[in-house]
């Protein structure tokens, strides 16, 4: 696809998603959703605090209660009134309401949308990107389906011996012929935070130590930064760097750039406060050329 046509196409999704957000977004109220409305009602949080005190003008405030606790006593109040049963049966029956809403509204705005996507997949894109309940790749970029082939796990990792990410860059590449890979990491990370933690973590030990040798790698950096904060989001952009390199290290990778100039490596983050993605402008050819000092397995 050539770079006009992927603006043009990257265009036509986001209209198409905030015209299909317009169509589905009222909840349906039938029945069988009467019961998780009322629990989303429960669920409603209550600690947001006025604009003086959020200000920091009423000093004398107690601290607000986090938006945990206060689902989790909505959830032992329905423990107590033996609700649970009923609203997780309502909350997945949700999820079908929804479902029929949306596929009707494509099929009303498209007539044979879902036969043209039954006849397989041609995504430019490969993400990979953190396993967050709150960041779903297609819509903070504006991709539709069929446009993104997606990998998630915790803390967006590309760690060699995970095959279940090594498979996903093996078929993207070589048989989706994909030009973009894609690591997004996000400001926040629980993953990140934990491995930044002296504590065993259990069976999370090994997985979190791809995070610590992040750390180990640029420890003189990362030291100089006196602010726990800003050191925490600098660890998540130096582990998307160095996701980004464990990508590029890949023979499928360096052989298709080889032979055919795709695909391009990038690294992102995504921030909660503004919704925005952060491009950390990695610089692919100049990362695969050190890379193949020594790690070239194009020949």
């Amino acid at each position: 696809m050539s770079s006009l046509r992927l603006g043009n196409s990257l265009l036509s999704t986001t209209r198409r998603h905030l015209t299909t957000s317009r169509i589905i977004r009222p909840t349906i109220l039938t029945k069988s959703s009467r019961l998780t409305r009322a629990a989303a009602v429960t669920f409603t949080p209550r600690y947001c605090s006025s604009s003086a005190s959020s200000s920091g003008s009423n000093k004398d405030s107690s601290p607000s209660p986090s938006p945990s606790s206060h689902k989790d006593s909505a959830w032992r109040k329905m423990a107590d009134d033996k609700q649970i049963p009923h609203y997780l049966k309502q909350d997945h029956d949700r999820v079908f309401d929804h479902n029929r809403a949306w596929a009707t509204a494509q099929e009303t705005r498209d007539p044979g949308y879902f036969a043209k996507l039954s006849e397989g997949q041609t995504p430019d894109y490969l993400w990979i990107g953190c396993s967050d309940s709150r960041i779903p790749a297609e819509q903070i970029a504006g991709l539709a389906p069929g446009e993104a082939f997606v990998h998630r796990n915790i803390a967006n990792l590309v760690p060699n011996n995970d095959l279940n990410v090594m498979a996903v860059l093996e078929y993207a590449v070589r048989h989706l012929h994909v030009k973009h890979i894609v690591v997004c990491g996000h400001y926040g990370c629980g993953g990140v935070k934990a491995a930044m933690t002296a504590k065993d973590l259990g069976i999370l030990n090994p997985w979190l130590r791809n995070i610590r040798d992040v750390y180990r790698l640029h420890e003189a950096e990362l030291d100089t930064i006196e602010d726990e904060t800003e050191r925490y989001n600098r660890l998540v952009e130096l582990n998307v760097v160095e996701q980004c390199r464990n990508v590029v290290k890949m023979a499928a990778v360096q052989q298709s750039y080889a032979e055919n100039t795709y695909p391009i490596v990038h690294g992102w983050v995504f921030g909660f406060h503004d919704g925005l993605l952060k491009d950390l402008n990695v610089d692919f050819e100049s990362m695969l050329a050190k890379i193949q000092k020594i790690y070239n397995l194009t020949d």
